[in-house]
C-alpha cells in the first residue's frame, strides 16, 4: 500500500496491529495513540526555546553583529567566502554540493552539514574536531579551504580596516582590543544559537496528535521500532554521538563512496582528526533536523536522495532490508522534522562600507 492510497483508518489498523502483538487485552485507538506518543517522548525531546549558554553572553548587538560576520566575504583571502557560502539561506543552511567549494574554488573534503540547530550537537564537523559554534567559526578564518588567512591577526586587520570596530566596541564593552578572531568567533556563535528550527514534530511531542500526518505517525513508529532511534535521537534527533558509518559492512558498497584525495583515501571520519586506529570510520551521527531540505546525503554527498538515503543507513547500521512501503512511512516521519528558515537567515544584512582611498 503506498502512502497515496494509505488512510487514517488503515493507519489506525497498523498501529492496533503493532499494539496488539502482545495479546493483552483490547486495545483502542486512543490507546495506540497515547503509546505512540509515549514512546517517543522516551525517545525524543522539543528543541529548546534557546541555545545560548553562560560561557558565552549575548546581548542583541551581538547577535546582530555575527549576523552581518556570517555573509561577510571580504575578510576571506579570495573576497568572495563567507560562512553563507557553504550555508546558503537558499538551500536550509547547506550549499546543496556533494562537497564544498570553499576559497579561490577550493574543493573541501566533505559535505556542508546544515547550520541550523547546530548550537545543540555535541560537536562540529563529521569529525568532531571543534567543541562548539564558537571556535568553528574562529577557526575557519585561517583554514586554508575556508577563508585562508595566514593568522588570526591577519584577519582581524581586515575587520578594522573594513568599518567593523565601531561594530565590535559596542558588542564587546570594555574590552581593550575588542575586534579580534576570538571575539569574530563568538559573535558569529551568538547568531548562529538564535538558529532553531521547530517544526511540526515537536508540536506533535508537545501533545498537537493533529500536528503530524497518519503516514508519518507509521513511519515513527517503525523509525522507533526498526532501531533508527538508537543513533538518531533527542531534541535534534542525531547529532549528539559518534558511531561507527557502517557497522554490518564497509559503507562504501552501498554509498558508491569514491577516494577523496585531500584525504588520500577513503573518508575515514575521526581518524583523520586524532590518528588513532580505533577512531577509523567513526564519524559523528548527524542530525536529521531538516533532512528532507538538505539532500545530498553523507559525509561525501554521495546519496541523491533521502529515500535512498534511508534504505543505506537500514542497510549498513541495522542489516535491514526496507521494503517501499517502509521507506515512505519513514520518510513521512522525517518530513515532519522540517521547521521554518529563521527569519534572521533569510534575508541578507546590510554591511559596513569602509572608506577606501583611491590608488
Amino acid at each position: 500500500m503506498t502512502l497515496s492510497r494509505i488512510s487514517r483508518r488503515g493507519m489506525v489498523a497498523a498501529l492496533l496491529a503493532m499494539a496488539g502483538a502482545s495479546g493483552v487485552g483490547l486495545v483502542t485507538a486512543e490507546d495506540t495513540e497515547r503509546t505512540l506518543l509515549d514512546r517517543a517522548l522516551g525517545v525524543f525531546k522539543p528543541l529548546p526555546d534557546t541555545a545560548h549558554v553562560d560561557d558565552y553572553p549575548h546581548s542583541g548587538a551581538r547577535v546582530e553583529l555575527g549576523r552581518k560576520l556570517f555573509f561577510e566575504t571580504r575578510v576571506s583571502t579570495d573576497g568572495r567566502t563567507s560562512c553563507a557560502t557553504c550555508h546558503n539561506p537558499s538551500f536550509y543552511g547547506t550549499d546543496a554540493l556533494p562537497r564544498s567549494i570553499g576559497v579561490f574554488g577550493k574543493k573541501l573534503p566533505r559535505n556542508a552539514h546544515t547550520v541550523f540547530n547546530t548550537p545543540l550537537l555535541v560537536a562540529q564537523h563529521y569529525g568532531g574536531n571543534r567543541v562548539s559554534v564558537e571556535e568553528q567559526a574562529m577557526k575557519a578564518l585561517t583554514s586554508p579551504f575556508a577563508y585562508g588567512n595566514k593568522s588570526p591577526e591577519e584577519a582581524a586587520e581586515k575587520l578594522r580596516a573594513l568599518g567593523y570596530q565601531k561594530l565590535f566596541d559596542e558588542s564587546f564593552p570594555n574590552e581593550k582590543d575588542a575586534v579580534s578572531a576570538e571575539h569574530w568567533g563568538v559573535a558569529i556563535g551568538a547568531y548562529e544559537r538564535t538558529l532553531l528550527t521547530p517544526a511540526p514534530f515537536d508540536r506533535y511531542l508537545k501533545g498537537d496528535r493533529q500536528a503530524i500526518s497518519a503516514e508519518a505517525k507509521v513511519g515513527l513508529d517503525k523509525f522507533i521500532s526498526y532501531g533508527c532511534a538508537g543513533c538518531h535521537n533527542g531534541a535534534t534527533v542525531g547529532g549528539n554521538m559518534f558511531q561507527k558509518f557502517g557497522l554490518t559492512e564497509d559503507y562504501w558498497k552501498a554509498t558508491g563512496s569514491v577516494e577523496i584525495p585531500e584525504l588520500k583515501g577513503r573518508d575515514k571520519g575521526k581518524f583523520h582528526d586524532t590518528g588513532k586506529e580505533e577512531d577509523q570510520w567513526i564519524f559523528k551521527v548527524p542530525q536529521l533536523r531538516n533532512v528532507a531540505m538538505t539532500p545530498p546525503y553523507f559525509h561525501d554527498g554521495s546519496v541523491a536522495t533521502l529515500g535512498d538515503a534511508v534504505r543505506v543507513m537500514a542497510r549498513l547500521q541495522l542489516g535491514r532490508q526496507l521494503s517501499d512501503d517502509d521507506v515512505q512511512h519513514i520518510v513521512a516521519f522525517l518530513e515532519t522534522l522540517t521547521g521554518d528558515v529563521p527569519a534572521n537567515f533569510a534575508q541578507v544584512p546590510q554591511l559596513p562600507v569602509a572608506a577606501f582611498a583611491a590608488k
